[in-house]
């Protein structure tokens, strides 16, 4: 696969392909990430601030994407290896601080620490991968193309409104969609999509891991408009109604990806196409948990009265996501479509013009009705096809 000596620095066949603690360690940062995240689309629920906060998610999703690959490639056990870790860590902190005013004042900080994070993690991989100039080449890539969306982000800073959220989000669909295609370098070429670059188990662990994290930021919503709640009926219905969506999540999410990600199931090594592939529809899962949390925060405020279309499309809209997410990552992973999603996506919209009339606390009813319908059909339903081992890429 490449041809000179092997870095230092490189992960060795045979190590410990299960994620080391310092790894759970950075995932925690991601917690906070999410909060704020949940709490600026409770604070600006409109067509604009879904749009921001869905670029704002797409960046620190890229920055977790990048970490798990680069500890899953090289040996996170290196002294070198977990200084960048920390490192990253602290960055992703000050992005999640800015997230709040990152359309606002704060647009700089969260370009700095973003950039600052790529930066550090590059001035350790390009000079630990020199004796070997195929490995070191990825790297290369990969800072060659945040040197191109250096100009959107940059520019984004210094102005504001409608032309600061397009620069931006053009920006964040070049990070992601040039991995996606093997980031294309001039004289260095792409990184082969046919190229083993990923390690099954460990890409597997790292994916189980972050969406727990999600559902930890979900209970911590929860959790915290208990608290808030002064023990008011429908405030606390709102609560128990958001406990009960994080659990039917946790159900939906593991009684699928165990399957899909069983030991059995996972290869030694994935390759680029279907590595990306997956950590994309994860980020459409995240999405749909982190929308159910801003949902639940909302409940929570105001139980009753009338529900205005905004709510109820994201009181439907997380659980839709997060099924949409599922069946991005069925199709993946097994090459067919999981119906079961996608009638539950197609059902959820058709519900919404259909709940307005309803108080938001009904409205939520139905979102985790919905899901535990599908959570039984797909436990029980006696013509539910089982899981197929995808064939080996060739």
């Amino acid at each position: 696969m490449t041809s000179g000596p092997l870095p230092r620095i490189l992960r060795r066949r045979g190590e410990p392909e299960y994620p080391t603690f310092l790894e759970l360690f950075f995932d925690l940062v991601y917690v906070f990430m999410l909060s704020r995240l949940a709490a600026g689309l409770a604070e600006d629920l409109t067509v604009r601030g879904a749009a921001q906060t869905a670029v704002l998610l797409m960046a620190a999703w890229w920055v977790w994407v990048l970490t798990a690959w680069l500890t899953d490639l090289f040996n996170p056990r290196l002294p070198v290896i977990q200084a960048t870790v920390l490192a990253v860590m602290f960055g992703t902190l000050l992005m999640a601080i800015a997230v709040p005013q990152a359309f606002g004042r704060y647009g700089w900080l969260f370009v700095a620490a973003y950039f600052g994070i790529h930066l550090v993690r590059d001035a350790v991989l390009i000079p630990g991968t020199r004796v070997n100039p195929s490995i070191q080449a990825r790297s290369i890539r990969v800072l060659f193309w945040f040197g191109v969306t250096a100009a959107p982000w940059v520019a984004g800073v210094f102005v504001e409104g409608t032309a600061r959220l397009l620069l931006w989000a053009l920006a964040v669909a070049i990070d992601l969609g040039s991995a996606r295609a093997g980031w294309p370098t001039p004289r260095l070429g792409r990184t082969e999509l046919a190229s083993q670059i990923f390690t099954g188990t460990h890409l597997s662990e790292r994916h189980r891991a972050i969406f727990i994290i999600a559902l930890g930021e979900l209970v911590l919503t929860t959790g915290r408009g208990l608290s808030l709640s002064d023990f008011q009926a429908g405030r606390v219905a709102a609560s128990a109604l958001g406990f009960a969506s994080a659990v039917l999540l946790f159900l939906l999410y593991f009684h699928r990806v165990r399957q899909l990600l069983a030991p059995s199931n996972v290869g030694v090594v994935e390759r680029v196409r279907p590595g990306t592939s997956t950590s994309y529809s994860h980020l459409v899962m995240v999405a749909g948990v982190l929308v159910v949390s801003t949902s639940v925060s909302l409940v929570t405020d105001r139980p009753f009265g009338p529900t205005p279309a905004g709510w109820a499309a994201i009181i439907l809209g997380g659980p839709a996501l997060f099924l949409l997410g599922g069946a991005l990552f069925d199709a993946v992973v097994t090459g067919r479509l999981l119906w079961s999603r996608a009638v539950g996506v197609v059902l959820l919209g058709a519900l919404v013009p259909a709940v307005i009339p309803l108080p938001p606390l009904a409205v939520q009813v139905v979102a985790n009705l919905v899901l535990l319908l599908l959570l039984v059909g797909e436990t029980w339903a006696p013509r539910l096809r089982p899981v197929r081992t995808p064939a080996p890429a060739r």
